[in-house]
């Protein structure tokens, strides 16, 4: 066996230290999640408990938590069905050429390049002088979209770009209406694409603090929340609240992978059905 060359070794440890920056600050905060009763903000640490946590579930006057969370996961999932309806629609819509399409989607990519602050402040302002209530499911919904829409846009620009039109015409000629055909032919083929699209609009939203500051009203979402824990909270209970978000982060990309997963099993025990039956 030929020994490596220098150059793997460089770029190894390149990604090694990556990786260490990436995740250090994520791993620190869960270690020092687990301080004892007595424990602070930092390191040393004075004994292991649960006691952060258990704390997390008592009643408290640290905030407005699980509130929050749910609002955050409610407004996630307000965002993800609103981002992939959408994208697909439009995806479908700029597979032909029409009249505007270049300036509407420069439109569309502007809003990313936009400091999200200035965004927030525009949403909000529009909303007050409208004499519309300033919500986090109204207003800050609105924000949001004009951060996830652009993602799941571009994404499904590129799924269609590769995408063979044969498959559809295959269908017309078979009598298919054009319901069927994308109910049938097109959404199963690009399903692990809107799975994609999907968690990227519900993490982005989830997660998402500049565009929702100045648009979520009188009722803060996690992130909101979060920020405002940091000002008043001195214990380890606000690691702790962490660490949780951040399994529960990783637990739904867990089940978009398992759902991708289960949904290319599936498709290709369908093929195989149906390569048997020509035999």
């Amino acid at each position: 066996m030929e020994p490596r060359p220098r150059s793997f070794y460089i770029l190894a440890a390149f990604f090694t230290l990556f990786l260490i920056f990436l995740y250090g600050p994520t791993i620190t905060i869960a270690i020092l999640s687990f301080q004892g009763p007595t424990g602070g903000l930092t390191f040393p640490m004075k004994g292991t408990s649960f006691h952060w946590f258990r704390d997390l579930f008592e009643q408290q006057a640290v905030g407005d938590i699980w509130g929050s969370f749910s609002r955050s996961f409610l407004l996630g999932l307000m965002v993800m069905v609103t981002t992939v309806v959408v994208s697909v629609m439009g995806g479908l819509a700029f597979r032909k050429r029409f009249a505007g399409s270049s300036v509407l989607f420069y439109l569309i990519i502007t809003s990313l390049v936009i400091p999200s602050i200035l965004i927030s402040l525009g949403v909000g302002l529009i909303w007050s002088q409208s004499g519309l209530t300033v919500h986090w499911s109204t207003s800050g919904f609105g924000a949001q979209l004009t951060w996830t829409l652009p993602f799941g846009l571009l994404i499904m620009f590129a799924v269609f770009n590769r995408f063979d039109a044969s498959y559809e015409e295959a269908a017309r000629d078979l009598g298919a209406t054009p319901w069927q055909t994308l109910r049938h032919v097109v959404l199963p083929i690009i399903a692990p694409s809107l799975i994609g699209v999907a968690l990227f609009g519900f993490t982005l939203s989830y997660d998402e603090f500049a565009r929702t500051l100045l648009t979520s009203g009188s009722h803060n979402t996690l992130p909101l929340e979060i920020f405002g824990m940091t000002t008043n909270v001195t214990s380890p209970v606000i690691f702790a609240l962490g660490t949780l978000t951040t399994l529960f982060s990783f637990v739904v990309i867990a089940v978009f992978l398992g759902v991708v997963w289960l949904t290319d099993r599936r498709r290709k025990a369908k093929g195989s059905d149906a390569g048997k039956g020509l035999v």
